[in-house]
């Protein structure tokens, strides 16, 4: 019991405690429900069922390079432009940001909006790229 009297050690098992609740943060930050595929799973889902892809950066960052056929949807008008995407809202829609950060939001914005079906891509244009991916400019 002299273990957790000493001060030391309490400091020491506090940092534990709280750098292990910063490593766990964004896996828990992405929310209840919130679906997330690789890039070859992503691929395959575009191909076999025809999903749709909503790129929600701003105008400048999909002018540099967007994943092909992904529509543009930037986070802040995404709210007045979810209706206008698709006329089938149980066709799958996959959401794409720069890194993933963003895409959470996305996410419940669009099934908030009725969409059925609605992923996020993990690691986002950064992980598509590097898996050797093409982007059209």
């Amino acid at each position: 019991m002299n273990f957790f009297t000493d001060y030391n050690n309490l400091a020491l098992i506090a940092l534990a405690v709280v750098s292990g609740a910063l490593l766990a943060w964004p896996t828990l930050s992405r929310g209840a429900g919130g679906k997330v595929l690789n890039a070859t799973a992503a691929t395959q889902l575009i191909n076999r069922r025809g999903a749709i892809v909503v790129d929600i950066r701003d105008a400048a960052e999909y002018a540099r390079g967007h994943l092909p056929q992904a529509r543009s949807a930037p986070l802040a008008e995404l709210g007045a432009k979810a209706g206008t995407l698709s006329k089938d809202k149980a066709v799958p829609v996959i959401v794409v940001c720069q890194t993933g950060q963003r895409a959470s939001k996305a996410q419940a914005a669009l099934k908030q909006a009725g969409y059925s079906e609605v992923y996020a891509l993990e690691g986002g244009v950064a992980s598509w790229q590097q898996a050797g991916l093409p982007l059209v400019k």
